[in-house]
């Protein structure tokens, strides 16, 4: 198990959360849960080592417009910046944690890969929340900050234009 984790380090050596910013901004969501791991999108079997989000523990996790800063107990703290999370779900299962249906939330972002691949890396962050319902308000609020393409918006003078 020694080995296999060592090999697992070696290898996730350049993956890394961000640094928690100086002023994250107001918080729009505070919760307790259970950090599980961080997997390769859509691999909910293969743990990443990732630094600041190796172990599971005991989490405070704040939701702030510019991000989510995560306080896993023996871990320094982690940002996921708002324009590198790509959305959250709920999950079944990761790694060795398996739950009720829906009973994890799975948190996909671009982790930050010193590698400088030429496709950004992308992750999966597993967490339990403690108390019912915070699952749903956490997938919620972090959908809201998540960058998402925008859409382009036609002109005010072309929509008129089509109107008539």
């Amino acid at each position: 198990m020694l080995r296999s984790w060592r090999r697992r380090t070696v290898r996730d050596e350049t993956l890394a959360a961000y640094g928690p910013p100086n002023d994250p901004g107001s918080t729009i969501l505070e919760l307790e849960a259970l950090y599980v791991a961080t997997t390769p999108e859509g691999d909910p079997l293969e743990r990443l080592a990732v630094e600041g989000l190796a172990f599971r523990g005991s989490a405070r996790v704040e939701v702030h417009r510019t991000g989510v800063l995560l306080r896993i107990a023996g871990e320094l703290p982690s940002f996921i910046p708002a324009d590198r999370i790509a959305a959250a779900g709920t999950a079944t299962y990761a790694i060795d944690r398996g739950v009720e249906p829906e009973g994890l939330v799975a948190l996909t972002w671009i982790v930050d890969d010193r590698s400088e691949p030429e496709v950004p890396t992308r992750v999966d962050s597993y967490l339990r929340c403690r108390y019912p319902g915070d699952s749903a308000r956490f997938v919620a609020a972090v959908n809201e900050i998540a960058a998402a393409p925008e859409a382009p918006r036609p002109d005010a003078e072309e929509s008129e234009a089509s109107d008539g």
